[in-house]
């Protein structure tokens, strides 16, 4: 029986991509910039704001970045204030928390949005208290997929990896929990597609919340393996710079 869960935030519990293209969209606009949609939006998503910004710039054709410096510190400074825009939890989020609090099941949140905005979504979703962890990014933990964050959660609940699962929605998701040797399950109500899921080695794939239940007497044996901590695509993409 697993002891825990560490959740992905965006596209994991809660639904967040028209906070987040919102936010983005106003930031570029600011500079005359174009705006892109939701769709677009959730593939620049997932390894941080600056990524996210540095994506919607490539995409909006400033191949050299000139306008980051100055985008990236609006949009921080409009997500401060609209991130709760339209955000909601997932169907079957709440359902699915309350049943893993009720069998003792500790739960935890890793998200690559900075720690402060983390804690605000979490608390003003489900309240103050209700999960065990809640883990942004934050200065000095390399952000997903680097297993730092989550080594930092088995540390702080006592347990090991064979205790834990691991849920989200992405390819960086899929690394992380790979890369800390922890059974990886990947959603499908959120902003990737199968495919991405089971390229980056999901250990299980579900498309509905309640389906996470079967998975806690998970036995020991079908554990996986370690992997590198990134993946190629990743180091290719951000060069393994911190932001």
């Amino acid at each position: 029986m697993k002891k825990a869960v560490i959740f992905d935030l965006d596209g994991t519990l809660a639904d967040t991509i028209a906070s987040i293209a919102w936010c983005g969209n106003r930031a570029l606009a600011r500079f005359g910039l174009p705006s892109f949609s939701e769709a677009e939006y959730k593939r620049f998503v997932g390894d941080g704001a600056a990524m996210l910004v540095r994506r919607a710039l490539l995409a909006a054709g400033d191949e050299a970045l000139s306008h980051f410096d100055e985008v990236y510190q609006e949009y921080r400074e409009i997500f401060s204030r609209d991130c709760m825009y339209q955000v909601k939890p997932y169907d079957g989020i709440v359902p699915l928390l309350a049943e893993l609090k009720k069998r003792g099941i500790r739960i935890a949140v890793l998200s690559n949005k900075p720690d402060a905005d983390s804690r605000r979504v979490v608390e003003e979703l489900f309240g103050k208290g209700f999960f065990d962890h809640i883990q942004g990014q934050t200065e000095g933990i390399p952000r997903k997929p680097d297993p730092a964050g989550v080594y930092r959660i088995l540390e702080a609940f006592g347990m090991r990896a064979e205790d834990f699962l691991y849920v989200g929605d992405s390819c960086v998701d899929m690394r992380t929990g790979k890369a800390a040797g922890i059974f990886t399950v990947g959603v499908l109500w959120g902003f990737r597609d199968r495919a991405e899921l089971e390229e980056n080695h999901a250990d299980a794939v579900i498309g509905k919340p309640g389906e996470l239940l079967s998975l806690l007497d998970m036995p020991r044996e079908n554990m996986p393996r370690k992997t590198e901590p990134s993946g190629a695509a990743w180091l290719e993409e951000t060069g393994g710079q911190e932001t």
